[in-house]
């Protein structure tokens, strides 16, 4: 051990500060006295006791409890704080959220169509079409039926309609919450929108206010129209409102609109079967109209009468009845003919009354009795002969002297075309145009004795040649007419000038353009049936010039007269003299020509047939003193016939409707002038016919000064417009056929 080194170390001295409080040592009378005034030991006695109590804990673990405790307490503050702002936001935003749903109630409701507008549906007018007896004919525009009350439908009809759209209808406030999320829980689960959430309520507000959009704004409106409606009115008014309004197909509004559509009847007297029907109707009008898809609309009804059983408003058994026995009687889509009369007036009402806005009742000429005739007269007679003569078309027009349309069929099947062969076709006439011809020579001096010759004729290298090549020499203008000799027609009207012939023409009613030309004679120039049948009304009733026409009157539904047929200034366009002259002549082609077959027994008639070139079209155009009718056949592409004359068929369909129309009425006599030309006439007149002359050797005279045919023509059908209507070839010239 070194010298003056003590045990510890060498001990510095210290000075200032530090030498002051190097000695400076804290007793237990320095503390400060707590609960117990005896003075405690030593730090190192107290943690020997601590020790000691706590099972000689080491210091390292009661360090990390310590630890535990104060993370607890931590972990505590920070959820309470995480709670508090939750809180916090929560309310922020739910007073953003009710200041936004405010705000889009407000922005909603400032773009909902006017609340007055509730009774008026938004829909166009309808237009009610009736006949001369006042039976409906036909509707354009949508059906809206008259308002029935909610007592006067049998019970089941209304709770048809709330078993399949609506079962809480009695309980809800306009909207169902429970049937919305019912919706969208089956929607979620098909992964499509299988169901609807809407209620009656809803619906009407949509049918009454809003369009068919699918937006959100239109199904907030929606929303608050059906909470709005729900306030004004009691429920069994919404209801009824409902009942009256709703949609269901084929232009129908209303379940009177409906019931009478479908099943021609009043919907206070449907059955189970049919209000099942009419209620499955609302899910799909269009796709489900039983008119046009009777197998869905059945498959619908049955599942409306399942829910009708399930929410007990008809038993098992009424259902099951109805299921296996429906007693439905749906009336056919409408494809009647009586369409082409009703679009001929949507075609004019313009004219009469101008724009509509308002349903109305059009009054019409139209008899139901002849329209039914006339449609099964064509469609008959084509159903027949169609396939043998190669004609797939048909119109026919019937009028009254005075120009009033009775009857008007534009086509065989109005739901497959709705071309109107009546009115808007424009085909070639034929020889059915001759008698314009023959009355502008009677009128520029020529009688129905004046001889004329019947020999070939050429027109400017053009060759025109009767139907049967053969040629009779000097004739009556009467022969010539009847007979349909076109070398006459040709030669008369080339002398009195075509201009004149077409001037004839316009005068009695021929609207359409014609050529003056010399082919004009044999009906060259295109004309309408319905302005052929016009201009032969003069004839009928004695030279006074018509108008044809189908609109007598015009109402709305309250009965306010919107337009009035006045009776017409009708000039005088035939001088009588000459009516009676046409007439005698014409009478022969039914008495012995080739439309015998269209003499009505009784009845004094006369008309004249016509066939186009390669028997394109085949007229008919033939009249009494009370109705005057026109029929023609061909094709719309214009092809050829299977020589379709019109001495065939068209006189068959005309002679078939003419003697129905006929039935009943008394017997009167056409227009004549005194001294007419009848058959006596042209017996008296028969022996100044010249031999024909023909290409071939000509025929051995006969011993009572006529001429027969040659035999290979024994059985010919001589026609019209092609030449040879032959009315003489059995009275006259002695004719076996």
């Amino acid at each position: 051990m070194a010298w003056g080194k003590k045990k510890g170390g060498r001990k510095e001295p210290l000075f200032g500060l530090p030498a002051a409080l190097a000695d400076l040592r804290l007793t237990a009378a320095d503390r400060i006295p707590g609960g117990d005034d005896k003075p405690k030991k030593s730090t190192k006695s107290s943690a020997k006791r601590k020790s000691e109590d706590s099972g000689d804990e080491p210091p390292r673990e009661r360090k990390a409890q310590a630890s535990r405790s104060g993370a607890k307490r931590r972990s505590k503050s920070r959820i309470g704080a995480s709670i508090g702002r939750l809180v916090y936001w929560g309310a922020v935003l739910g007073l953003w959220g009710a200041i936004a749903v405010i705000g889009v109630v407000i922005y909603v409701g400032a773009h909902l169509p006017p609340i007055q507008s509730l009774e008026i549906p938004k829909r166009p007018p309808t237009i009610q079409i009736v006949g001369i007896d006042g039976s409906m004919l036909a509707q354009r525009g949508e059906m809206a039926g008259a308002n029935v009350s909610l007592k006067d439908l049998p019970p089941y009809l209304p709770k048809a309609f709330i078993a399949i759209e609506d079962r809480r209808f009695y309980s809800h406030f306009g909207i169902d919450p429970i049937g919305i999320l019912r919706a969208l829980v089956t929607n979620v689960m098909h992964r499509g929108v299988s169901q609807g959430g809407s209620t009656l309520t809803q619906q009407l507000a949509k049918n009454l206010f809003l369009t068919q959009e699918r937006t959100m704004q239109r199904k907030l409106q929606e929303v608050e129209l059906a909470i709005w409606l729900e306030r004004k009115h009691s429920k069994n008014e919404i209801l009824e409102l409902y009942l009256n309004r709703v949609y269901f197909g084929s232009g129908a509004y209303g379940v009177e609109a409906a019931a009478q559509k479908y099943f021609g009847k009043s919907a206070k007297n449907v059955t189970v079967a049919e209000a099942a029907m009419l209620a499955g109707l609302v899910k799909s009008p269009s796709r489900l109209a039983p008119n046009r898809n009777p197998e869905g609309a059945e498959a619908r009804a049955q599942i409306v009468l399942a829910a009708m059983a399930d929410a007990k408003f008809i038993t098992d058994a009424q259902a099951q009845a109805s299921i296996g026995h429906p007693s439905y009687n749906v009336k056919p889509v409408g494809a009647g003919t009586v369409n082409y009369v009703a679009d001929w007036i949507g075609e004019v009402l313009d004219d009469l009354v101008g724009q509509i806005d308002e349903s109305i009742k059009v009054e019409t000429t139209i008899d139901p009795k002849l329209q039914s005739v006339a449609e099964a007269a064509i469609i008959d007679e084509l159903a027949a002969k169609s396939v043998k003569f190669n004609v797939s078309q048909g119109a026919l027009v019937a009028m009254t002297p005075d120009g009033a349309v009775r009857a008007m069929v534009g086509g065989r099947n109005y739901s497959e075309s709705q071309y109107n062969r009546a009115v808007t076709a424009k085909r070639q006439p034929g020889s059915s145009f001759k008698p314009f011809v023959y009355l502008t020579a009677l009128e520029q001096g020529l009688t129905p004795d004046t001889m004329r010759q019947d020999a070939p004729i050429e027109v400017k290298g053009w060759r025109p040649e009767n139907y049967t090549h053969e040629y009779f020499g000097a004739v009556t203008l009467t022969q010539a007419l009847a007979m349909s000799l076109n070398t006459v027609a040709i030669r008369l009207g080339l002398e009195v000038g075509p201009k004149n012939v077409v001037r004839t023409a316009h005068r009695l009613g021929i609207s359409s353009k014609l050529e003056p030309n010399a082919s004009i004679a044999l009906g060259t120039s295109e004309v309408s049936v319905v302005e052929l049948v016009g201009a032969y009304a003069p004839f009928a009733n004695g030279g006074l010039a018509v108008a044809p026409h189908v609109v007598t009157r015009i109402k709305t539904l309250g009965g306010k007269l919107l337009y009035m047929r006045q009776p017409e200034e009708r000039n005088q366009v035939i001088d009588p003299r000459y009516v009676g002259m046409m007439n005698a002549m014409m009478r022969e082609t039914l008495i012995s020509g080739t439309a015998k077959k269209a003499e009505i027994p009784g009845w004094p008639a006369a008309g004249k047939t016509g066939t186009s070139q390669d028997y394109r079209d085949a007229w008919f155009i033939g009249y009494t003193a009370s109705l005057v009718t026109g029929v023609w056949l061909g094709n719309d592409d214009n092809s050829p016939t299977k020589k379709a004359t019109g001495g065939g068929l068209p006189v068959e369909v005309w002679s078939r409707f003419m003697k129905a129309a006929h039935e009943g009425v008394p017997v009167a006599a056409l227009p004549s002038t005194q001294g007419g030309w009848g058959l006596s006439n042209l017996a008296q007149a028969a022996s100044q016919v010249s031999a024909p002359t023909v290409a071939a050797p000509g025929p051995a005279p006969a011993s009572n000064g006529g001429y027969r045919p040659p035999p290979t023509r024994a059985n010919a059908r001589p026609e019209a417009a092609a030449g040879l209507d032959g009315w003489l070839m059995d009275r006259l010239f002695g004719g076996n056929r």
